[in-house]
């Protein structure tokens, strides 16, 4: 899909990656509707992209159905709806620890987020024999989190659910690219916009995310991989299920050995 003059929307797009999303679709032309949560800091990058701004709760099924209402006053037909918001909580002690809410949280927001984003499109985008789905998962959606079960578990839904989208309406002009970075410089892994990485090579700037995902959006790429290394690892672990699992316990007895904790701000500085 070209992007230039697409009606997008944008959910968690105030800080990081969305932000970064935001700008790189507005760039190739787009007419961007900037969701987050807190409706000001929505605002204020819509004013740097001349976008449209609102709040948004993504685990509120209301909430999506009100974004894609304005968005279509504003614009016109939603053409690609990219579900970005994000949440990562991590674990305080074995897999099953995180709490309830914790759980409920990752998967409203990771898994029924993209589904309420569907109903509120699709039939829209079936009727007119086209539309677009970005959906924002992880490398833990096709590997795994260590330290953060309730992530993994909800990521690997997430590209579950884009893949049934994928294989239902493919056929009616739908499509999807499900992204899936490993570490990227966002302030979920505690960096501060523009600050350097060049001293840990497996993380990268959001920007380069959103300039990767462009080109998969170009090429209609199911999946789109920021770091291409995730291919390889993917690969790795379908090949002998058994010997992977063997060497990420070997990897996380590494990681607590040297930090005492699986700790996400400390331990992509390690991987």
């Amino acid at each position: 899909m070209k992007l230039n003059n697409k009606t997008v929307i944008v959910t968690g797009a105030a800080r990081g990656i969305g932000r970064a999303l935001c700008q790189a679709f507005a760039k190739e032309g787009a007419r961007v509707v900037v969701a987050n949560l807190l409706e000001e800091d929505a605002k204020s990058v819509a004013a740097e992209i001349g976008g449209l701004g609102a709040s948004c709760d993504v685990s509120k099924e209301s909430d999506i159905q009100n974004l894609v209402r304005s968005a279509e006053e504003a614009y016109g037909p939603v053409d690609l709806f990219c579900s970005n918001a994000g949440v990562c909580v991590g674990e305080p002690d074995h897999s099953a620890s995180a709490s309830n809410e914790t759980w409920q949280a990752c998967w409203d927001i990771h898994v029924m987020a993209h589904v309420y984003a569907a109903r509120a499109v699709l039939p829209s985008m079936i009727a007119r024999g086209e539309g677009y789905f970005v959906q924002m998962a992880s490398a833990a959606g096709l590997l795994s989190q260590i330290g953060d079960a309730a992530y993994s578990a909800s990521k690997h839904a997430a590209v579950g659910f884009a893949e049934s989208l994928s294989i239902t309406h493919g056929d009616d002009g739908i499509k999807v690219s499900v992204i899936c970075p490993q570490y990227v410089a966002t302030p979920m892994l505690g960096y501060d916009a523009g600050e350097g990485i060049d001293q840990y090579p497996g993380v990268i700037s959001p920007e380069q995310v959103a300039d990767t995902v462009v080109q998969g959006i170009d090429a209609e790429q199911f999946l789109i991989l920021p770091h291409p290394d995730v291919e390889q690892y993917t690969q790795f672990k379908t090949g002998n299920y058994d010997r992977w699992l063997s060497g990420m316990r070997k990897l996380r007895r590494k990681i607590v050995s040297e930090i005492g904790s699986t700790k996400l701000e400390e331990m992509h500085k390690l991987v």
